[in-house]
């Protein structure tokens, strides 16, 4: 869930896409763990809801969807799977699943590093796309995939959108595309109903952040301040009037990410007015810093539980 600012206001872009992809996954290294975590979703068939139905959902329930962020493959996929399993057990409404680029200068440091530490283990994006194979239809709520645009232009615009269905992806955020070359990827996510989720940001002009606004599938991604990600110690009063701003201009359901790391960030954006909090470098830190896999998660499971409880 991160980005750099384009010096141009209200669009979002990386200094270039001439990066590489991801390397092999060593072998004999398990993809899947099914041993923890076990969520109630694995005892029913009711389908997923996408990402604009499950909005609708909460609404009508008077409540906030709560939105966390992890890289895959950080620190190693089989520990991406049970924690993508965890968050869902936990509560999580949407998860927002991060592919770990070779060149992520839109990241801060904590998701720039565990980019570094899941593409030093091997990660590629097969191997995610065969975890996710796995996981998915054990989970209760929808993946978001968060992607730079390089990946998907090596893949090919039509193969990637269709094979991300293919494995159960609901929605997808490329932060690195601004809105006036996004017609093909829109084009083909919407083929594939996969909703195609644009970024806003405290720089937008009013005119431009209606553009984007209008073009959003699934909800429309509020960025609460400028520079990259990251916990902040606060957040800025800006988000306030942001949010109303963008309320004014659509119906569609805003999240508000970047900077937001503690239950009281998310009780105060929830009183803001926001549809939905996404919560993503603390998120990373504890996966990526923790002693062992098992340690890390169970500090996100309490972690989940604390910012969970915060929200309507």
């Amino acid at each position: 869930m991160a980005f750099a600012l384009k010096s141009a206001p209200g669009s979002l872009q990386l200094k270039n896409h001439n990066t590489h992809l991801l390397s092999r996954l060593p072998s004999g290294k398990a993809l899947v763990s099914t041993k923890r975590f076990t969520p109630m979703a694995t005892l029913t068939t009711a389908p997923t809801l996408g990402l604009s139905d499950t909005f609708s959902k909460l609404k009508k329930e008077g409540k906030v969807a709560f939105i966390p962020y992890i890289t895959a493959g950080d620190p190693d996929l089989s520990t991406t799977a049970e924690a993508l399993k965890v968050l869902d057990s936990c509560g999580s409404d949407i998860i927002e699943l991060g592919v770990p680029y070779s060149d992520p200068l839109a990241d801060g440091p904590v998701i720039q590093a565990a980019a570094t530490r899941s593409l030093a283990r091997g990660t590629n994006f097969n191997a995610i796309l065969s975890m996710l194979n796995e996981v998915v239809p054990q989970l209760s709520c929808p993946i978001a995939l968060f992607t730079y645009y390089n990946p998907i232009l090596k893949r090919g615009v039509e193969k990637f959108m269709s094979t991300v269905k293919d494995v159960g992806i609901h929605g997808l955020v490329v932060p690195d595309v601004p809105l006036e070359e996004t017609e093909i990827l829109r084009r083909e996510a919407l083929i594939n109903k996969i909703e195609l989720v644009l970024l806003t940001t405290p720089t937008t002009p009013t005119s431009r952040m209606k553009a984007i606004v209008e073009a959003s599938e699934g909800f429309v991604y509020l960025v609460s301040s400028t520079g990259v990600t990251g916990a902040r110690a606060s957040v800025s009063d800006r988000v306030e009037n942001l949010l109303r701003e963008i309320k004014e201009a659509t119906t569609k359901p805003v999240a508000v990410g970047f900077g937001i790391s503690k239950p009281e960030h998310v009780k105060q954006i929830a009183g803001w007015g926001a549809d939905g909090v996404i919560v993503g470098s603390a998120m990373v830190k504890l996966l990526g810093e923790a002693k062992s896999p098992e340690e890390g998660l169970k500090e996100l499971e309490n972690f989940t539980k604390s910012l969970k409880s915060a929200l309507p």
